[in-house]
């Protein structure tokens, strides 16, 4: 394998892990904001019951964690990507790409959870780590 193949490749997985690692830390930010009885509020004058406050900021923080820590990527991304639609389309309506309301950021977070569905954790991953053990005890 060629010098420069093997940059990339590590250059690859630096990448993806810093992905991971921005989406994940936003998304526990916005989880852990949900537990804020405050939030209620928000819920309601949207429509949506207070039940639903502990589910919504679990459905963020907990994948947000995953995805740091490079374990179940794909699905805390696909969690992910289903949080971003509803933001976009159930409490912003989609009305606007900027101003006030507008789901510029949530777009990007939406193809960045996307981007991290198809790619996969990389080899900077604790899932990775974990698949190599059983190769290290033969």
């Amino acid at each position: 394998m060629a010098t420069a193949e093997i940059k990339e490749k590590f250059l690859n997985d630096v990448v993806t892990a810093g992905l991971r690692s921005v989406v994940g830390l936003i998304f526990i930010v916005h989880g852990i904001s949900k537990f804020n009885p405050g939030f209620t509020s928000f819920l309601t004058n949207n429509g949506i019951p207070v039940e639903m406050q502990i589910p919504l900021a679990l459905a963020e923080l907990v994948p947000g964690i995953l995805l740091i820590i490079g374990i179940l990527g794909r699905l805390s991304a696909s969690l992910l990507s289903i949080v971003m639609l509803g933001a976009i389309f159930v409490i912003k309506g989609a009305k606007s790409l900027t101003g006030n309301g507008g789901v510029e950021i949530d777009l990007i977070l939406l193809a960045s959870s996307i981007v991290i569905m198809i790619l996969g954790p990389g080899r900077i991953s604790l899932s990775h780590i974990i698949k190599k053990i059983p190769r290290c005890l033969h």
